[in-house]
């Protein structure tokens, strides 16, 4: 998998999820998607859908932090 692909993935299965939890008000939660996307990294690399090196290396884009989510 490449991080475009794991991105698209976090975008369309993820952020829906923090957006109604956290984001009712509109406002990105930038805390919360950070946590989403290194805990989704982890659970990935630990079923072998992306390597270690990168899990190690793969950090949210800016688009995915900031960008409104709108439900």
């Amino acid at each position: 998998m490449t991080q475009s692909e794991f991105n698209k993935y976090f975008k369309n299965e993820i952020l829906p999820i923090i957006a109604r939890k956290y984001e009712t008000d509109g406002i990105p939660d930038k805390i919360a998607r950070r946590e989403a996307y290194n805990n989704s990294t982890d659970d990935f690399c630990k079923n072998g859908l992306i390597t270690e090196k990168q899990y190690n290396n793969w950090c949210i884009s800016n688009s995915l932090e900031n960008t409104k989510y709108w439900l």
